[in-house]
């Protein structure tokens, strides 16, 4: 029974990861400037919002938990808290931007088409031109709210939107580009996912290795002893502290010299969290040097548990600019009906970065139990003073520091999403392979405001000029003979019969 409510857990905390962020984004206009600013606001009091709450989770229940031995008030307590957040959630249903799933927008039918489409027309050869690839435009089309313009890279793709010859067009025969580019997209962000995995394996080893070394530190501030499981509160003070730093001030200043919304862009952000997190790992181990040190000195003289705060803090800043960036840029950089699949690959780094983080563990201790001469693995058993730990913080600093430069290789690389403007707007004409509209000429007797009913209507015959004459406009309008153009599209201006005679020219003899 437990470990089934620990499942459901996982997966109700799932949900929510992945589709909070998204559904808030959605409530902005980002073409909008005041409101893409709003945007980027809104990431940051999310991230705020997580910390506060983690807050009173390692300080308060933590407390219930471990020194009042009150699991079940732990339980209980987060238990109500997630029914009022859900009633919350629920009263403010009525004031939401939703947008209505359809079975078309599924983001795994429209990836598998894709791919399987482009399988299919391996042995097609791509057009010259990608006008010649399959698109629907807007007019066309009333449930695709965007249409994305096509970019050169993973041109293979592109044969998933060649048009067939043979057969009709249909979700499995042919794509529109603005599929073939969703897909473009989340396999440009893919290089960026798996970029930041190390530092969420960082951050697994503080959460980790951080609170066994509190566990050899003096916890005791005055005559509290602060229990171990509480000092993750040490980053989430510098984060509850620093994001509105971050935007009242950071923000509004970066954003008058780059003039971006958020300040600065969301990959520059995640990069400094990227270069931040190295160095916290290298500091973890320069603390864990100390700490050992002393411990070997006088034992009953431990250091101070502050000490891992330069470490804690340096690295809530890190995951302030990280986490915030990744949630922002997989949103923006999503296609519409894939942004709750895409924010979900902020939480799929964490996760993969646990998972690394035991990898690393077992067999660095493998490798290095054969080559130490003790014959003992740089982390072995639960007594850290006979351990390297220092060593292993500082193989993750090296190994963030690598990462980075790979980081930097595929930010270059990433080209941003363009969106292709509005159709219902005026465009420039091609004068090779399009005719210029000719404004009508009104008849002369409309501008009278005779009648002609009461009027025979007399087809009157007017030669041919080679040379532009001023013509009186009482003679009859001019008329245009289409499908002739000279010159790059003009199209050729004829003078043709009027269709009716007036009073004066009636009275003129006939030339």
């Amino acid at each position: 029974m437990f470990y089934f409510s620990l499942g459901l857990l996982a997966l109700g905390a799932g949900g929510v990861k992945g589709a909070l962020p998204a559904l808030g984004g959605d409530q902005f206009d980002h073409k909008d400037p005041k409101e893409a600013k709003a945007l980027a606001r809104y990431f940051n009091w999310l991230l705020l919002s997580t910390t506060l709450g983690a807050c009173v989770g390692v300080t308060g229940i933590v407390y219930l938990t471990t020194e009042k031995h009150k699991w079940y008030w732990g339980f209980f307590i987060s238990t109500v808290a997630t029914f009022i957040g859900f009633t919350v959630l629920a009263l403010g249903k009525p004031f939401y931007r939703l947008r209505e799933p359809k079975m078309a927008d599924s983001p795994i039918i429209r990836i598998t088409q894709v791919i399987v489409v482009a399988i299919n027309n391996s042995k097609l050869a791509l057009p010259d031109s990608p006008d010649e690839l399959y698109e629907i435009r807007k007019t066309e089309n009333d449930f695709r709210e965007e249409i994305i313009s096509h970019t050169n890279q993973f041109r293979f793709l592109d044969k998933a939107a060649i048009v067939p010859k043979d057969s009709k067009t249909t979700p499995w025969t042919v794509c529109t580009v603005t599929q073939v580019e969703e897909v473009k997209i989340l396999t440009r962000m893919l290089p960026i996912l798996f970029s930041t995995v190390i530092m969420n394996t960082c951050l697994a080893q503080l959460q980790t290795f951080s609170v066994m070394q509190g566990n050899f530190m003096n916890r005791k501030i005055g005559n509290f002893n602060v229990p171990a499981a509480s000092i993750p509160i040490i980053p989430l003070v510098f984060m509850s502290i620093l994001v509105p730093i971050y935007e009242f001030f950071f923000v509004p200043f970066a954003r008058k010299i780059t003039k971006h919304p958020s300040g600065i862009t969301q990959l520059q952000r995640v990069g400094v969290g990227l270069v931040l997190s190295a160095i916290s790992m290298a500091i973890a181990g320069i603390v864990e040097v100390k700490r050992r040190d002393q411990a070997h000195r006088d034992i009953m003289k431990p250091i101070s548990l502050f000490w891992l705060s330069f470490q804690y803090g340096i690295f809530g800043i890190a995951d302030m600019f990280t986490l915030v960036g990744l949630l922002e840029f997989f949103y923006r950089e999503a296609p519409i009906g894939m942004r709750s699949l895409s924010t979900s690959f902020t939480w799929l780094t964490l996760s993969f970065g646990y998972f690394l983080s035991t990898v690393f563990v077992n067999v660095i201790n493998a490798i290095t139990k054969r080559t130490s001469s003790s014959k003992q693995g740089w982390i072995h058993g639960l007594d850290l003073d006979s351990s390297h730990l220092n060593l292993f913080y500082w193989f993750l600093a090296i190994l963030s520091c690598l990462n980075f430069l790979n980081y930097l290789y595929w930010a270059s690389w990433y080209k941003y999403k363009t969106e292709e403007p509005d159709h219902s707007e005026p465009k420039a004409i091609d004068m090779t392979t399009e005719q210029l509209p000719v404004e009508e000429v009104p008849d002369p007797t409309e501008a009278k405001g005779e009648d002609l009913s009461t009027r025979p209507l007399v087809a009157e015959e007017e030669p041919e000029h080679t040379e532009a004459k001023a013509k009186d406009l009482s003679t009859g309008p001019l008329l245009m003979k289409e499908g002739s153009t000279v010159d790059g599209g003009v199209t050729e201006v004829h003078e043709g019969p009027s269709s009716v005679q007036t009073e004066d020219s009636k009275q003129q003899p006939t030339s």
